[in-house]
């Protein structure tokens, strides 16, 4: 065996030792290296690679925690569509900066018009920036709390949602919660109140939301919460569904 082959061979044993797997390709990088490049070049070279790696390995897995049901990017977005939104402003939310200073946002809007897809696009978004997300249903999530209730599992479940930078709750609409599922929801928001970002997508204006839960006077402390240091983003418009396929 040659030199060569047994420093490979004890490169590619340290770099497993010392959690470097990206240190086993030090030869790509010795390739783009110029031939008055120093030792210390190589290393940066080596470091910011390993860095590069670790970084998309971190977005991958928090991009498959958050369990969003597809994915949709800020990019895929036609803007133009948006009859009262600003391209601009849009921007701005992508940047992530509504998380750093604990704001919300709660889109309106009839059905087709890009609600899903946008959050799901900031979703991810937070996803890339190394933020913690967690997607849900509002349905999922009220039947996910019971079960959790149920199980006496409820304190592993809030605190793990405590946990994320940003909860999205998607579809705040289409059904109609207990009382006991609408209590359990309200203190998921309520806890988060002025500490982490929550997204609601809703087809229904806050004067509806009484036919979704039982108690208006929860209703309206619901509201209170979500819409304090807060985005309302007036998403009514023309569906575009036919053309984005699930767009919501």
């Amino acid at each position: 065996m040659s030199k060569i082959e047994v420093n490979s061979g004890l490169i590619e044993l340290y770099a497993k030792q010392l959690r470097l797997p990206s240190f086993v390709r030090y030869t790509d990088v010795i390739r783009h290296l110029d031939s008055d490049q120093s030792y210390d070049d190589f290393l940066l070279a080596m470091m910011k690679q390993e860095a590069q790696s670790r970084q998309e390995s971190t977005q991958r897995r928090k991009t498959k925690a958050a369990k969003f049901p597809y994915i949709k990017t800020m990019d895929e977005l036609d803007m133009s569509r948006f009859e009262h939104l600003d391209e601009a402003f849009l921007n701005q939310l992508g940047t992530c900066d509504f998380l750093s200073k604990r704001q919300n946002i709660v889109m309106i809007g009839n059905s087709g018009t890009g609600k899903s897809h946008l959050s799901i696009a900031l979703g991810l978004k937070a996803c890339m920036a190394g933020m913690n997300v967690k997607f849900y249903t509002a349905a999922n999530l009220s039947n996910e709390l019971v079960e959790a209730q149920e199980y006496k599992k409820l304190i592993k479940l809030e605190r793990q949602l405590m946990k994320a930078d940003l909860l999205i709750i998607d579809e705040m609409s289409y059904l109609t919660f207990n009382r006991h599922q609408s209590e359990l929801l309200f203190k998921v928001v309520s806890d988060r109140a002025e500490k982490q970002s929550v997204i609601v997508s809703t087809n229904l204006k806050f004067s509806d939301w009484t036919s979704m839960f039982e108690n208006p006077v929860m209703v309206s402390a619901l509201i209170d919460r979500l819409t304090f240091r807060s985005h309302v983003l007036n998403m009514n418009g023309e569906s575009y569904r036919s053309s984005y396929g699930t767009s919501k």
